[in-house]
């Protein structure tokens, strides 16, 4: 008559399974059998692969999870994370006179454009020199200052936006110039 080990010592530390004339241990999901054949210890999942979460894979006992680094969320499937759009959301602390402006990870407050001497201003991003000026005789006609937002997974090189120069002035010539935000040299004008 066989005995089953597995209800009168039951030697393994997680599952037993009986067999005729001995047993079986089993380790439950996210556990290995050690190679005692008895004992079972975690299994470090973050281990197996980089790609498990898209940002840090934490090990638990039989599982792990993934984390987001502050200012995203964990989307649905446990694994990706998506930017929080505190400007979306009004979770940001910019005065009534800024603008808030969502960045991956959080936001920066954007004060608004103030046009320097001569320049006046036309319109909340455009300041111009007025011609009959004498201070305005070799400065840029207009300042046009632009923020925008870059979305990832946008092919490259792309074109972000067009300017054009107009015949206002016979015999005038244009000059367009990044004059700040480039210090990485990432744009180029054509």
């Amino acid at each position: 008559i066989d005995v089953n080990e597995c209800t009168s010592e039951n030697p393994c530390t997680q599952t037993c399974v009986n067999t005729y004339g001995s047993f079986l241990c089993r380790c439950e999901p996210g556990y290995e059998l050690e190679a005692d054949g008895v004992n079972c210890s975690d299994m470090d999942e973050c281990s197996f692969s980089e790609f498990l979460c898209q940002h840090e894979c934490v090990n638990g006992p039989g599982s792990y999870y993934c984390t987001c680094p502050s200012g995203y969320n964990l989307l649905d499937d446990s694994r990706s994370c998506q930017d929080i759009n505190e400007c979306e959301i009004r979770n940001f602390t910019c005065t009534s006179q800024q603008t808030c402006f969502n960045i991956p990870g959080e936001y920066k407050c954007l004060d608004p454009v103030r046009c320097e001497e001569p320049y006046l201003q036309i319109n909340e991003n455009r300041c111009m020199c007025p011609a009959e000026n004498p201070g305005c005789r070799d400065q840029p006609f207009t300042i046009l200052y632009r923020v925008m937002e870059m979305v990832s997974g946008r092919s490259v090189p792309s074109d972000i936006f067009q300017m054009q120069a107009t015949t206002r002035y016979p015999g005038a010539y244009y000059i367009f110039q990044i004059k700040s935000g480039n210090e990485g040299r990432e744009f180029y004008m054509r």
